[in-house]
């Protein structure tokens, strides 16, 4: 079996302030459209957003295909969120029965993206949302991750949930104009290290990779809190059908018709 641990960004590890932010901007995006609904996240990892979520949600299940990873979730939330082991191609819960289905830093990872569609259309109410967020697979120095499948990008979200009947919407975070000098002057280095497969696969070897890149590490959260969120009007707003090539993270709506 896949073991995820390798390429999953754990409670407490050491990373980049830049993931950090990340993580903060896109609970504060999802927040608002778990108010008061029936809400999943899958893919959960060890569950930095499950607190905040909870907070807002009418109800909230959160889930992932690898124990070791659901265990340090379960050893920090307790009893206070439903967490359970589930396989994102098969989710188990009845049809209509979820407002808000959530995948973050995931989708790639699912063998099949389209049957995890599928089972989203089959969940969902009428007008409920599929909320992605992705590494941008259309900048130059894109490198993926290991374990791996398929990438989405603005035109393949769009192309996936809309042959199920979904309306697409997109925003970019992280604007690689707004990068530092020292990620600008590395990235072209970075293109030509991914293109001769010497990019480190594990965590642990980006590591070392990434305190060159961006100097100053920080601890990944464990929880983070509503009140603490950055806010997501940040988001720059994308056109539907086109590329984008100038964010590192792409954010997708996706809306069940009713």
């Amino acid at each position: 079996m896949t073991n995820f641990v390798e390429v999953t960004e754990l409670a407490d590890d050491e990373v980049a302030g830049e993931q950090v932010h990340r993580v903060h901007t896109r609970y504060a995006w999802a927040l608002g459209y778990c108010r008061d609904k029936d809400v999943l996240e899958v893919a959960c990892g060890t569950g930095p957003g499950l607190g905040m979520l909870k907070s807002s949600a009418r109800s909230l299940v959160a889930g992932d295909i690898s124990d070791e990873i659901l265990q340090r979730a379960r050893a920090h939330y307790g009893d206070r969120i439903d967490i359970r082991r589930m396989d994102a191609m098969d989710l188990p819960f009845a049809d209509q029965s979820l407002d808000v289905v959530i995948i973050f830093e995931a989708l790639y990872y699912v063998p099949n993206a389209e049957r995890f569609a599928a089972e989203c259309a089959r969940v969902l109410r009428p007008d409920g949302k599929v909320l992605v967020s992705n590494a941008n697979k259309d900048l130059f120095d894109f490198n993926a991750s290991p374990h791996s499948h398929v990438y989405h990008g603005v035109v393949e979200l769009g192309q996936l949930f809309g042959k199920l009947g979904f309306s697409t919407e997109f925003w970019g975070d992280v604007p690689v104009a707004a990068l530092s000098w020292r990620q600008k002057i590395l990235r072209p280095i970075k293109t030509v290290v991914v293109s001769l497969g010497l990019m480190p696969k594990s965590m642990a070897g980006k590591k070392l990779l990434k305190r060159l890149v961006f100097g100053e590490m920080q601890a990944f959260p464990r929880e983070i809190m509503a009140d603490a969120a950055i806010q997501a009007d940040r988001l720059f707003k994308l056109q539907a059908g086109l590329p984008d090539r100038l964010h590192k993270v792409v954010l997708c709506t996706a809306t069940l018709s009713q």
